[in-house]
Order: C-alpha cells, then structure tokens, then sequence
C-alpha cells in the first residue's frame, strides 16, 4: 500500500508553500499505526547505524565527538520536519570534512560554527529564490571529480588514526598532512594497526554473508571488545579510544569521552577561537569565513538533492529541492546554536533508512531522538569505542565515496575535454580545495559546452552566381530567374555566442556580387545578444553593398527578440517574410 501511494507522487507536485513540504503530503494521504510503527523501527536502526559515524565524521574533522551527535539530533529533526524528502536522513557526512577541518584549524570552534550559521543562511536564500533546479545543471564530470577528491582527502587523514601516530603539528594543506604524517612515522602502533584492521575486515566481509543485519552495528561493538582486550593484556600497547582522547569538562568535574548530556543552546561566537580565547566577531572575520561559508552551502545543496534524487529512485518518490535546501540551510542555522557542525543529508543513511522500511519523515527524525537516548543513557560506554575503528569506518566510507570504477569509466569513455574536467576538479580539490575545484571546473565546463554548441550550428550558403551553384540553387528552390541574382543562407542551430559569429562572419564576401540575400532562421530556435549583433552587423554591411537582406522563418523567441530590438525601423535593407515562398516573391519585386 505504501509503495503505490508514493508511486502515486511521481506526477507533477507543487506545494503552495516550502516549509514541511514532505511531511505535510504525508498527513494530507493519510498517516496511520502501521506507517508510524515501520517508521519506529527504521529510524532505530538508521540511528545505531549513524551513531559511530557520526562520532568519526566530528573527530576526522578535529572536533570533540559529541558534535557529530548534536549534528545528527538537531539537524536529524529540524531537516526532517521541514523538508521536501519523505526519507532523507540529514546529519555529518564525510564530504564535509575537506571543508571543515581548515577552518577548524584557522578559526577555531567558534569559526566552524559562525561559518555553519552562514552557510545556512546562504542555503535558506538559495531555497527562497527556487535555485533547487539549477543545482542540476552542475556536470557531471565536475562533481565525480571533487567528490573522488573528497574521498582521497578523507582516506588520508585516516591514516594517523589506523596507525596510532602522534603528530607534532595539525596542517591543513594536504601535502603538509603528509608531511607531518612522515614525521611522525616512529610513532605508529601496531596493535592500532590491527584493530583497524580487523574492524575493516569485518565492515567488508559481513555484508557478504548477510545484508539483513548492517555491517557498522557488528563490526564498531566488536571492535570495542578487541580494543578493550588489547589494552587490559597489553597496557603498554594501549589502543586509544574515545574516552582516552577526548575529554569535557561538566560542572567543573572532567568527563571522559562524551558527556551524557543532551545538546544545549549556545553562542556559537562566545566559543574558542584558534588560540583558545573568545573570537572576535568582526567584519573582517566573515569576510574570511565566507569563501567556507559558501563552499558549505554548495556542497550541501549538491549533497543533500543527490541523495533526494538517490531516495526517490528507490522508494518511488517526488521530492522538493526548494524546501529541502530550505530546510537544510534552517537546519543548518539551528544545529550550530547547539553546538552541530554542518549537516546535509546523508546517501548512505538514506538508504539505510529506506531499506529498513521507512515510509515519512518521522523515520529521521526517530533516528535523531534514537541518537539523543544514547548520548544521554549510553555515553560512558560510547568511550570504549577505538579510535582506529572509527577510522576504519571512514576508510570504507571513502572508498564507496570514490567511486573508482565509475571514474575510470568515465577517462575511458567519457570526450578528452570531459576526461579533463575530470582530472583537473579532482587534482584542484586534493591539492586546494572543493570552491577551487567547482569553480574551475564548471567553468571549464561551460566553455567546452559553447564550443560545442558553436560546433553543432551550421549555415549554408546556396547560390547560382557563383559558377557551378546551378543545381544547388534549384535542389532549395530558387527560381530560375532569380538564381544569378538572389542567394539563400541556411543557418540551423542556436545563434548564441558561441557560434554567431562563425555564423554570420562569412556573409560579407559575397555582399557586392547578389542583390537579395535570404537569411533562412526556420532552424534557429533561440538567439542571445550576441547573435542579435552579429546579424545586425552582417545586414548593415550588406545594406552598404547594395544588397536586400530577407529575414524568414523566424521562431517565436528570434522573432520576439528582433521585435524589440526594432530591426525593421532601422535605415537599411531588410524585409521580414514568414516562409521561403513569400521571400521569393519579396526577391522579385526587388530585382
């Protein structure tokens, strides 16, 4: 019953208005015990999974893990309850990593927040003013490429905790990472290597022997037994954990690992900056934060409609793009007030969920209060979980990211000029960053999509006065009588800036020899500024030659366009006919 109704939404949807778009088309089908029971269930499930790497996602980007839980409570909900996605999961995800570690780095806690509450805010401006649309038009090439980047980004920074290094210095450069990583060679650790191991043998194989059960609820807890074991038979090989790195202070009483307590409200700008002190919101500080800010905002609308996209494929489901960036810049603003870092929705969660049989909304938002009774009744057995586990997760996480068939495909297959765009976002995000890379690639992007538009725009020029152009001129139809006189131009293709002036560069040579020329448009569906000024250019030189140009064919945007630039009311040579028989009959009464 569940799959046919949401088969029933994949006719055109337009909500009246954006907040809770999905949640309310739910209730208005009808919302019963059954629905809310597979939702229950599903969103348990999604929540265990999401705990540990939640957890991971905070600590890869230098924060405490229990910001990766607020990410998932708050954003869980607040995304959930008023966005356009019947089963999108919102929470941390590794994409994110690339752009919040060097802001952790440069600006502290308090800047990794101020940059969440900004890049909400860009996103709830993007979702008012209906950009969900034009997030598709992104290329493909430029978002397999950053995304790989992402994925060889994130697998690096894994591997200080898979070898238990002690790093000396916390770059945020790439190759500076490696670099400090080298150094620190000395200090890896065996044991740490082998319970990385161990817990990425379980995450690979498990799902090969079952599909029912996901692999992180198997593999984490085992992997906290291992590393529990470890350390009580070998103390002097002692495998870190949560409750070893990490420490918070409640009530002036330190805590170990994650606190038990819920998210509370913040001043995300009262936090510590770089150096430990209170940061100074300035203007010259958003200034800064804001290339960041931005690059949150991008990558989490693009994120975030991917996995909407993904989710209705599966399920066979509509969503809204608006209200879902709406939301997720909402969602966004609000986690940061409690201490969140930035969310967006989460494919692999999503799918979890929808496998797990959700039917709404309220599965996420289960699968964040799921994550809150944790925090709150389970925090002291969250420490036990080792950190090299947790990276572990995040290696496996990486390689499904990557995508490393796909993007060899793509360098087999795919024009050279798209196999560029490829290459050149997925280096420009591994050596500088995601904003880098997506500006330069859709850029590229975009001029190898005018040149082949210029490429696929054709003219021809037919006349019987050039010697030898007899039969050509009769195979369109021109009279016999005009043929010496009168030439067709045949342009078929968008007469845009790419191609007009390949267009109409030509017609001057032949200005003095004719006395009519036919400029046939029957194939041009639409024309830009550009193609207006070539034109106007190519008929003034023909106006000064003596001869007659004749517009005919016109589509509804040319015609529109030359309307309003009022080409009939200038002082030369032109007459606009519907077809080519009428500016037959034009070209001999002018001859």
């Amino acid at each position: 019953m569940a799959r046919t109704r949401y088969q029933a939404e994949l006719g055109p949807i337009k909500w009246k208005s954006l907040p809770a778009a999905a949640l309310r088309a739910v209730l208005r089908e009808g919302y019963g015990r059954a629905d809310l029971r597979a939702d229950v269930l599903a969103g348990i499930v999604v929540g265990i999974v999401a705990l540990p790497l939640a957890m991971a996602l905070a600590i890869a980007v230098g924060v405490a893990p229990q910001h990766g839980l607020y990410t998932a409570i708050v954003g869980g909900l607040v995304v959930a309850a008023l966005g356009g996605s019947r089963l999108q999961v919102t929470g941390p995800t590794a994409a994110f990593i690339v752009i919040l570690a060097p802001i952790y780095v440069r600006f502290g806690m308090a800047g990794l927040l101020i940059s969440g509450i900004m890049g909400g805010l860009i996103l709830i401006g993007m979702g008012l003013g209906r950009l969900g649309q034009f997030i598709e038009f992104i290329p493909h090439p430029v978002t397999t490429g950053f995304t790989a980047g992402i994925a060889t980004v994130i697998a690096t920074l894994q591997i200080k905790d898979v070898l238990g290094l002690r790093l000396t210095r916390s770059p945020d450069s790439f190759f500076d990472r490696i670099a400090a990583m080298w150094q620190a060679r000395g200090t890896a650790s065996l044991a740490e290597l082998a319970v990385a191991a161990a817990t990425l043998a379980l995450l690979v194989g498990l799902p090969r022997l079952t599909k029912r059960v996901p692999a992180p609820l198997i593999a984490i807890p085992l992997a906290a037994v291992l590393a529990a074991v470890v350390n009580h038979l070998f103390p002097e090989h002692a495998v870190a954990t949560i409750a070893s790195r990490f420490h918070a202070t409640v009530g002036g009483r330190v805590i170990d690992g994650v606190p038990p307590l819920p998210p509370l409200p913040l001043i995300p700008w009262h936090l510590p900056g770089p150096d430990g002190q209170p940061l100074v919101l300035s203007l010259g500080v958003i200034r800064e934060l804001l290339s960041g800010a931005f690059a949150v905002a991008m990558l989490g609308g693009i994120e975030s409609l991917l996995s909407a996209v993904i989710a209705d494929g599966m399920a066979g489901t509509r969503h809204d793009p608006d209200a879902e960036l709406l939301a997720l810049g909402v969602g966004n603003v609000a986690t940061a007030f409690f201490g969140g870092i930035p969310a967006t929705g989460a494919i692999a969660r999503t799918a979890t969920n929808i496998r797990s049989g959700a039917r709404s909304p309220v599965a996420s938002m289960v699968h964040a209060l799921t994550v809150l009774v944790a925090v709150v009744a389970i925090a002291p057995l969250i420490g036990y979980l080792p950190m090299a586990g947790l990276a572990a997760l995040l290696l496996l996480v990486a390689w499904n990211m990557s995508e490393v068939k796909h993007f060899g495909h793509i360098l087999r297959v795919a024009p050279r000029s798209d196999a560029l765009v490829l290459v050149t976002c997925f280096v420009l995000t591994v050596v500088f960053d995601m904003v880098v890379a997506v500006s330069v690639g859709v850029v590229l992007a975009a001029l190898l999509f005018m040149r082949r538009m210029a490429e696929i725009t054709h003219a021809r020029l037919t006349s019987g006065g050039d010697g030898g152009g007899e039969k050509a001129a009769a195979a369109i139809g021109i009279p016999p009588e005009l043929e010496k006189k009168v030439a067709v131009y045949d342009i078929a293709g968008p007469l845009f800036f790419g191609a007009a002036q390949k267009a109409m560069g030509s017609l001057g040579v032949i200005a003095g020899r004719i006395k009519v020329l036919i400029i046939r448009l029957d194939h041009v569906p639409v024309m830009d500024a550009t193609g207006l000024v070539a034109l106007e250019s190519a008929i003034s030189t023909l106006s000064k030659h003596g001869c007659t140009t004749v517009l005919t064919g016109l589509q509804p945007q040319p015609r529109a366009l030359t309307e309003r630039a009022g080409l009939t009311n200038r002082p030369w040579k032109l007459v606009i006919r519907p077809d080519l028989a009428a500016a037959f009959d034009t070209a001999r009464e002018l001859v």
